[in-house]
């Protein structure tokens, strides 16, 4: 499916939020996480590698998040079931969000889409994208919380094309540290004027 195709995926457009981080706090942001221009590369690289597996990762991802009701109860319609329908649609977005996080220039359209992301797991814009009767808001803690298995289940992924494993380590380790300022900067909309 193109980029073009993917219902709701706004990168790029006007129609994405307009992030209030300004490019030098990101910088700042890079800097704390110690993410360098070596990460790039090996983000590029792990992009490679990931990009004919992005399905068996999503199947992983959703078996787990399917198993956890406290999780997939965010995903529900209003009679408590899970709706297919919503959690198909995110699917969509959340395997190109693993390209983009390993091929797009972490530039202005970047930082803006990472403030739309928040903002769609916030009660601000939570069920708009999709136009659905879910649950209203994702508490922050779960953004956090998430970081650990979308970091540690990738590491099989990344060492299934034959790269040693220098190269796996370092795949993963630019992967972990973009995912970390990603979701700190998907906190945004959870956070009050000068908290962030």
């Amino acid at each position: 499916m193109s980029v073009q195709t993917i219902p709701g995926y706004t990168y790029g457009t006007a129609e994405a939020a307009r992030s209030p981080v300004s490019m030098e706090e990101f910088a700042d942001l890079q800097k704390a996480t110690m993410f360098t221009e070596e990460d790039v590369r090996y983000l590029r690289m792990a992009g490679e590698v990931l990009a004919d597996q992005v399905e068996d990762i999503l199947d992983l991802w959703y078996s787990w998040v399917g198993s956890q009701p406290h999780l997939v109860y965010y995903f529900s319609g209003p009679d408590g079931q899970p709706d297919v329908n919503y959690l198909q649609a995110v699917r969509r977005r959340f395997g190109q969000w693993i390209l983009d996080t390993c091929n797009r220039p972490y530039d202005q359209d970047w930082l803006n889409y990472q403030q739309e992301i928040g903002l769609r797991h916030h009660r601000t814009k939570k069920n708009q994208t999709d136009g659905v009767r879910s649950v209203p808001h994702i508490p922050m803690r779960y953004l956090i919380a998430f970081i650990y298995p979308i970091t540690s289940t990738i590491r099989p992924f990344l060492a299934k094309k034959g790269h040693s494993p220098e190269d796996v380590e370092k795949m993963h380790q630019a992967w972990t540290k973009s995912v970390i300022m990603q979701v700190a900067l998907w906190c945004y909309p959870y956070t009050r004027e000068g908290d962030w």
